[in-house]
């Protein structure tokens, strides 16, 4: 029996390099985001979907029901970012990044729960919150703190499955693109992170998962 993943955020960095390597490996790929028909070639089934929009999720979820009957590993890649002065950063702004890091992560594990196999692995990509505490980041490091929250609360309700927080350090992907910074030298390919993701799931991981 071919194993199943579903991955939010398909056409991002690490969601497509994971996509990719599993497409490689004979895995069935399920890949929701906004423009997953950028990634319809490393994928078996693509779903339009915004990860703030309820009534999207529900919908990617339950046209992925008639595809599969389960899902083994299922990761939530999907985010943003911007850097902006808490005196300069509008409301928009804030929830953008919020609905993004923390809603999104909700209403994706909320809808995606009926169709998890018993021993399904939860993969969210986090970040090294306690070291982003910088100037101009406060929404999308309140955003990564909470989504470490949400993650510890939702190992405890869900014991039979294992959960893993990736918190990756610099990775070369377009999340750059958004910061008036370039990424540093030694910034990781997203095809290693990809790599890393894929042996915490053959090795039954559970927990943190720090790339630095």
């Amino acid at each position: 029996m071919t194993n199943v993943a579903m991955i939010w955020g398909v056409s991002g960095g690490i969601g497509r390099a994971v996509a990719q390597e599993l497409q490689t490996r004979g895995w069935t790929v399920i890949g929701i985001g906004r423009q997953p028909e950028d990634v319809a070639s490393i994928t078996s089934h693509t779903f339009t979907a915004d990860v703030a929009r309820e009534y999207d999720v529900q919908t990617a979820v339950h046209a992925a029901s008639f595809e599969v009957d389960q899902v083994d590993l299922w990761i939530y890649a999907a985010g943003d970012i911007e850097t902006t002065a808490v005196a300069d950063l509008k409301l928009a702004s804030w929830q953008r990044i919020l609905d993004a890091n923390l809603t999104g992560p909700f209403l994706t594990t909320k809808h995606s729960l009926p169709l998890l196999a018993e021993e399904a692995h939860l993969v969210y990509l986090g970040a090294v919150s306690e070291r982003l505490k910088l100037p101009k980041f406060a929404a999308y490091v309140a955003a990564k703190a909470g989504l470490e929250a949400f993650v510890a609360a939702l190992q405890k309700e869900l014991r039979g499955k294992k959960i893993t927080l990736v918190r990756p350090g610099a990775v070369a992907t377009p999340f750059w693109d958004k910061l008036p910074i370039r990424p540093p030298k030694d910034a990781a390919p997203p095809e290693k992170v990809a790599q890393r993701i894929l042996a915490a799931y053959e090795e039954g991981h559970s927990g943190h998962l720090d790339l630095v």
